[in-house]
């Protein structure tokens, strides 16, 4: 497949030219969705996406339009496939320049299955999951990974994933938390009446949220590498990556195993994450979507912002009760239950923010088809070019300033 596959598909070109010509009515400008600004006067915000495994692609789709009409990134964080393409945004060229197609043309031919990268027995187990063999097999081929998730506490190392994205980092020049500051640096920036922002308000930033299951900490990286890692600076960002998609028993657990220890180390976790017990010898990191699937809140400051926080959420919030009658049903209900349920609750406390976040109608695609044939690829990013359309065809800059004023003067 080529980006143009993507772009060029008459659903997503029909898409794009009416945000173009809502653009245009809005006179030389565009319409104004926030106000920093550069010297060529495209706008910033912040963006934070959803995870969602294999339906990630549709967040591309949702940054590409963005991209479109002149708005870039600052702040970029999400969870999981979320947090992929965050690491993308803030990774694959300076803010300024448009990224998602260098995404698209990472994922354009990639093989999703390779990242499938257990043993025979457990791609054998996985195959027969999302290609929904019956039960009898898919209960045979169960047992055979048992040891798998004994020894290893998941059935496939990460592995393959870990060296596409260090790659595709690299490709940009980015090899550690360092090359990634620097690669985040944007143009000088300036209020919508002219004055210029000084550079320690920028507020340029990734955030990758993952799970330590050991200190049962909600992570957010880089923030908070220093303290798993002695030299945060020289970390590998796709760690971080690595350690936000860790799906429980799909993929084994990230280990970090060099923990900083003494006084100065105790002071920054208690701190920081709020634990105050003995530091740990090895951490285990799971997905952080089992505690902020869609961590909306990680840009959240009191007032009236310069720029708008900006959501990509994958799907669309309880729209029906679950039904739920089997054992494997009731397990589901409570993993959804619990990586939903304190991104719920901020938006029920923050209602301000539904003005912020676009929904991404995924169709019947599942999160877990590792199998996604091109037309379901294009499908995705359609999708999400779609459901950024209708969202910035709906955002009313000012009024959302006005109603953070009210929120303010309470």
């Amino acid at each position: 497949m080529k980006v143009a596959d993507f772009v060029d598909d008459p659903r997503v070109q029909r898409h794009a030219a009416r945000l173009q010509d809502h653009w245009r009515s809005h006179g030389p400008g565009g319409k104004p969705v926030s106000d920093i600004l550069d010297g060529r006067r495209r706008q910033y915000v912040d963006l934070v996406m959803e995870g969602g495994g294999v339906l990630g692609i549709a967040l591309v789709g949702y940054t590409w339009a963005l991209e479109r009409v002149g708005i870039r990134f600052l702040g970029v964080g999400g969870t999981s496939a979320g947090a992929i393409n965050a690491l993308a945004v803030a990774a694959l060229d300076a803010p300024d320049r448009r990224k998602s197609e260098k995404c698209l043309r990472a994922l354009a031919d990639l093989a999703m299955f390779d990242f499938v990268d257990g043993d025979g027995d457990a791609r054998d187990f996985v195959e027969a999951m999302v290609r929904g063999a019956g039960t009898v097999t898919i209960t045979w081929k169960a047992m055979q990974v048992l040891d798998n998730l004994n020894d290893d506490l998941g059935l496939n190392p990460g592995h393959v994933f870990l060296a596409w994205l260090t790659e595709l980092l690299g490709s940009a020049g980015v090899h550690t938390v360092a090359d990634l500051e620097q690669k985040m640096t944007p143009p000088p920036l300036f209020r919508r009446d002219g004055t210029q922002i000084p550079r320690k308000d920028w507020g340029a930033r990734l955030a990758v949220v993952a799970a330590d299951v050991t200190t049962e900490t909600k992570v957010e990286f880089p923030r908070m590498a220093g303290l798993y890692h002695p030299r945060p600076r020289s970390v590998n960002p796709a760690l971080f990556v690595r350690a936000s998609m860790s799906i429980p028993g799909f993929f084994q657990p990230l280990r970090a195993s060099r923990i900083p220890k003494g006084a100065a180390a105790a002071r920054r976790w208690a701190r920081s994450a709020g634990y105050t017990g003995t530091l740990p010898d090895e951490v285990l990191f799971v997905d952080g979507g089992v505690m902020s699937n869609f961590p909306i809140d990680i840009f959240h400051a009191k007032g009236v912002p310069a720029a708008p926080t900006f959501g990509a959420k994958i799907g669309v919030d309880r729209t029906a009760p679950r039904v739920i009658e089997k054992p494997l049903e009731l397990l589901g209900a409570v993993f959804d239950a619990a990586r939903h349920c304190a991104d719920y609750d901020f938006l029920i406390r923050h209602p301000d923010y539904r003005h912020l976040v676009g929904f991404i109608d995924t169709g019947e695609h599942h999160w877990l088809d590792f199998f996604l044939g091109p037309e379901a690829k294009i499908d995705l990013f359609a999708r999400g070019v779609e459901a950024a359309v209708d969202f910035l065809v709906g955002f009313d800059w000012e009024a959302y300033k006005e109603v953070r004023r009210g929120i303010a003067r309470r």
